[in-house]
């Protein structure tokens, strides 16, 4: 049912391109739009975990490097009954972590220095533990090529607004003013909503399947409840943006201030991902 309904709003995502390059320019803006999906789906599949890895200036490190750190990520793997993943590390305080690549045997798992110095041993498998879920559910392309298209759609609307401003277009007739709006304010808005529906939907299943993964659910319930803190209280993590923020354990731009925070957020609530987690533990029969 969850790789169902990934598939239906990734078709909603490319309907959307086709659709908003039909508005502003017909049949071929609308063939383009297509095309643009075509290659976006294609770059992301091949190309996509190089650079994000490349932008948060992630290190590859070895055994010989961060053994703790390798160890229980090779334990995790072993018992997930994945390849080895490659592990990186990130140079920053602020505790997080995420996972990329296309699919299992070209998967990477990549830590902050912050989250090592913040967590015990038995937390940053449950952070792991977590990562590798969302490689064994092959999560990560899906919400990569999601991101890519709601960006695109954001960026056609931003050019036809700003045609709209210098005179480029005219909406002289209904269907012209109802098409700019579509265009500019409803694309934007259903692309990232679609976009959050991909990633909020993963999340559970990922911490489901992580904490059965590290042998505890507590271990990430534990450590979710840290990052969750510096998430809130410390700075936003360097050269963290909207575009890969869904691909963190948590929301490395999360502010308890933000308007209209649960719809808009890239992840569920941490205090419920916590609260099922608990109960996961209880029904294991593992001390909460």
């Amino acid at each position: 049912m969850n790789i169902f309904k990934t598939f239906v709003l990734m078709a909603l995502l490319t309907g959307l391109m086709v659709a908003i390059g039909g508005l502003v320019g017909d049949s071929t803006g609308a063939m383009i739009m297509l095309g643009i999906a075509v290659v976006m789906n294609f770059g992301s599949y091949w190309f996509s975990d190089s650079i994000v890895l490349k932008s948060y200036d992630a290190r590859e490190v070895t055994g010989a490097d961060a053994p703790q750190l390798y160890n229980i990520v090779a334990n995790l793997a072993k018992k997930a009954d994945l390849p080895m993943p490659r592990v990186y590390v990130i140079d920053s305080p602020v505790p997080n972590a995420f996972a990329t690549g296309r699919n299992p045997n070209n998967a990477a798992v990549a830590v902050t220095t912050g989250i090592m110095q913040t967590l015990d041993a038995n937390e940053i498998s449950g952070v792991l533990g977590h990562e590798l879920a969302h490689v064994k559910h092959r999560d990560i392309l899906i919400g990569t090529i999601a991101a890519s298209m709601a960006g695109v759609i954001s960026l056609v609307a931003d050019i036809v607004q700003w045609g709209a401003i210098f005179g480029t277009r005219s909406d002289d007739d209904n269907g012209g003013i109802v098409g700019f709006i579509a265009a500019v304010i409803v694309a934007p808005i259903a692309a990232t909503l679609i976009q959050l529906a991909v990633s909020r939907s993963r999340e559970y299943d990922a911490d489901k399947t992580g904490g059965e993964i590290c042998g505890n659910p507590m271990y990430l319930a534990n450590a979710l409840e840290k990052i969750e803190y510096y998430a809130r209280t410390a700075a936003p993590m360097s050269k963290a943006g909207t575009a890969t923020a869904h691909m963190f354990i948590v929301n490395p731009l999360e502010n308890s201030k933000k308007a209209l925070k649960n719809l808009f957020s890239t992840h569920p609530d941490t205090d419920e991902r916590i609260n099922r987690l608990r109960e996961q533990a209880r029904d294991m029969r593992l001390p909460a």
